[in-house]
């Protein structure tokens, strides 16, 4: 399992400092959420800060936008370092146009699902992206409970990327811990983004490996 510690649960006054401690820790990839107050209630940080915290590791940036138009800033996070950029189908961008557009960067490109929104909206795009973002919680805040009712979509989509000789990485975003990791992981999840348990945790490298040992 790889993990991938969320930025948003760290102190954002030294968030250079926190990457080196997750990077140390034995984080696999930082998952960085953009967050536009119009998409998610909520605001976050965008390119510019992305660009100036690249430096402090050499781990990929998992960059998730939760706003509205990604199409329009997809060149901005490509410029930023983004290794991955993950963007969500329910957005107002073309989202043939918006993977395109990543692409043609350079950049790994993947689609995330809310809970309300079936596994199956991301089936046309399979064949064009990277990985699959299930979200466990509703996208907007930290700290939520994991929804273990969202796991089936994770084989449904596994099932038919598997039906159509398509490798794909699922990743899983909200509530994940040592309680629910493995949940996720019998669920066949790739990539876990965890926040709050490793960043608040007492020894971190010891949380994140515990958490990749599933």
């Amino acid at each position: 399992m790889k993990i991938a510690p969320s930025l948003l649960s760290c102190d954002f006054s030294k968030m250079g400092e926190e990457i080196v401690r997750m990077d140390k820790a034995g984080a696999d990839w930082m998952h960085l959420d953009v967050m536009d107050g119009h998409f998610v209630p909520n605001i976050t940080f965008g390119a510019p800060v992305i660009k100036t915290v690249r430096k402090y590791t050499d781990k990929p940036f998992d960059v998730h936008l939760m706003i509205s138009d990604p199409l329009k800033y997809a060149d901005d996070f490509a410029d930023a370092g983004a290794d991955i950029i993950t963007f969500h189908v329910e957005c107002d961008s073309d989202i043939d146009k918006t993977i395109d557009k990543i692409r043609s960067r350079g950049v790994k490109t993947g689609l995330v699902i809310k809970p309300n929104t079936p596994a199956s909206a991301v089936f046309p795009y399979l064949d064009k992206i990277d990985l699959v973002l299930v979200m466990t919680v509703e996208p907007g805040f930290g700290g939520q409970s994991f929804m273990a009712d969202m796991l089936p979509k994770v084989k449904e989509i596994k099932d038919e990327c598997k039906r159509r000789g398509i490798e794909m990485l699922v990743e899983a975003d909200g509530g994940i811990g040592e309680a629910t990791i493995e949940q996720a992981a019998n669920a066949g999840i790739d990539v876990c983004v965890a926040g709050t348990a490793v960043f608040k945790a007492e020894n971190a490298a010891e949380a994140i490996a515990k958490l990749q040992s599933y």
